[in-house]
């Protein structure tokens, strides 16, 4: 595929991976239309990216916030695709757990998927054509130490992903799922564990593009980690969890 021209709705775009993702699309000549809580890192990052950039401040927790961005990024012309990059994290054992953060990480990352979902869905599928690029997670294929409330909360989108794909017609809507390891971010950095494989937001975004311009629906990476995923979660559960615990200790 060939992004010039391409207008993409990119939502949770003022930092990480978001951020990056901005950054080299633009490059390729996207036309990005980008949404975020933080209207003055919009605002900021935009008038750094060599493409013309939109920016559209949205809360998606907020059903309302999330229709008013709708309809001001489709003003800028048709859409061709939205990638859902936003994430919501905090780490929390059960001994710590906090009710509130939890709520909060399941708000952002599952039911904020779903009220874009819900804006999107409906406009692209008279069209008869349409890209839709969930950023999941490794964590989502099986519960790990720390992460209840986050891996639950993308194993939740991995399987809304793979409904959309069951759903949708591939010959016209493309439908994927994009499931990175740990990166390097202000999230990941309140982690206090060893964090396997990690990566800046530079090489996930590489990787981001690379599976958003493949046919696949389904892209793991970094390929060691997530093989370990995989296998990891074929073992009988006491040995899972065993394995796990010590791995992310």
């Amino acid at each position: 595929m060939t992004w010039n021209g391409k207008h993409y709705w990119l939502i949770g775009a003022s930092s990480g991976l978001g951020e990056e993702l901005a950054r080299q699309l633009s490059d390729k000549g996207a036309r990005l239309s980008l949404s975020a809580r933080n209207h003055e890192a919009l605002e900021a990052l935009a008038l750094e990216l060599p493409s013309p950039a939109f920016v559209a401040p949205c809360d998606i927790t907020q059903k309302k916030s999330v229709k008013l961005a709708f309809d001001s990024v489709t003003q800028q012309g048709d859409l061709d695709g939205i990638i859902f990059c936003a994430g919501q994290y905090a780490p929390m054992t059960a001994a710590n757990w906090d009710a509130e953060k939890a709520e909060q990480i399941c708000e952002v990352n599952f039911n904020g998927c779903a009220r874009v979902l819900g804006q999107y869905l409906p406009y692209m599928i008279p069209k008869d054509i349409g890209h839709i690029a969930l950023i999941g997670s490794l964590s989502g294929f099986k519960g790990i130490p720390g992460g209840a409330a986050y891996a639950a909360s993308k194993a939740g989108m991995m399987h809304l992903a793979e409904g959309l794909h069951a759903d949708l017609d591939p010959k016209k809507f493309k439908v994927q799922l994009i499931n990175p390891g740990f990166i390097r971010t202000r999230l990941t950095d309140q982690n206090t564990f060893k964090m396997p494989f990690i990566m800046s937001p530079d090489q996930a975004a590489q990787r981001t593009i690379k599976a958003m311009e493949s046919k696949r629906f389904q892209t793991n990476f970094p390929k060691r980690f997530s093989i370990m995923f995989s296998v990891f979660g074929t073992l009988p559960n006491f040995l899972y969890f065993s394995l796990a615990r010590a791995l992310l200790k």
